[in-house]
């Protein structure tokens, strides 16, 4: 009982992995402009998310590191000092 369950869960699994494979195949044979198309927007959206990501978190780190330097910590917060003006003076 158990096995002939068990055989018949793994041949409905492979039947489905055969046709997403099915599916994944008639995609990549579809038509080349479509999809040079919305891989290259997708890779445009994907650098732009990227980028926008890291200067956020860019940010919130000058900031802490800025509330860390006000904090007046000897030794942590000369080496902090010099990393924020560092960056602060490098604008273009």
């Amino acid at each position: 009982m158990f096995w002939r369950k068990l055989n018949k869960n793994i041949d409905k699994l492979n039947q489905k992995l055969e046709e997403k494979n099915l599916e994944e195949m008639l995609y990549l044979l579809g038509n080349r402009r479509e999809i040079f198309w919305r891989n290259f927007w997708a890779g445009v959206s994907r650098g732009v998310g990227i980028g926008i990501g890291v200067t956020i978190i860019t940010a919130i780190l000058i900031i802490f590191l800025k509330k860390i330097v006000t904090l007046n910590i000897p030794i942590i917060g000369r080496y902090i000092a010099d990393i924020v003006d560092i960056v602060e003076n490098n604008r273009y």
